[in-house]
């Protein structure tokens, strides 16, 4: 099998864990102060299985391009319905998950990762006008994917999406 072009794992940053070390910690403490011993270490493993849980399952998210397709999450597409590949900063993200957000788009977002990627979806026959991917290195992710576009028989159709409008689209033409 080739390698990916592109993978990625959405993992929780390091500051996440130590803010989680401190307060299990505190709980400790607390629990220690209050509590028999047997009380105490007990309710703090199980808070630190829910923590180890928590976070491990959230940061299990990965986002990968390989064999022609691009896998996000628990999603997946092939390249060949992609359209256009648009990195994003923090602000735009910020605005594209909010503000500009379309209901039927795909989001795959994390809070502590800043910038993303905007994927139009060609495939007149998807709901989703486009997905909107968090990741640590938006520029790498859209360059993996612009070489599968410009290969696929037919390309990108920009009228695909044209007339699709977001939820501000909407709002503003209506008033």
């Amino acid at each position: 099998m080739p390698p990916a072009a592109y993978d990625e794992r959405l993992s929780v940053p390091l500051r996440w864990w130590a803010l989680a070390t401190m307060f299990l910690a505190s709980v400790l403490v607390a629990f220690l102060v209050a509590t028999p011993l047997w009380v105490a270490l007990g309710t703090t493993l199980l808070l630190v299985a829910l923590v180890l849980g928590v976070f491990v399952g959230y940061g299990s998210a990965r986002v990968t391009v390989a064999d022609g397709w691009l896998r996000a999450g628990r999603a997946r597409i092939e390249t060949g319905h992609l359209g256009r590949c648009e990195p994003l900063d923090a602000a735009a993200m910020r605005r594209l998950a909010g503000r500009d957000a379309d209901a039927r788009a795909y989001l795959l977002l994390r809070p502590y990762l800043r910038g993303g990627v905007r994927v139009d979806i060609a495939d007149p026959a998807d709901p989703a006008p486009y997905w909107l991917l968090s990741t640590r290195r938006p520029a790498r992710l859209a360059a993996a994917l612009d070489p599968a576009h410009q290969a696929t028989p037919g390309g990108y159709q920009a009228q695909d999406s044209a007339g699709r409008r977001t939820d501000a689209e909407h709002r503003e033409g209506d008033s």
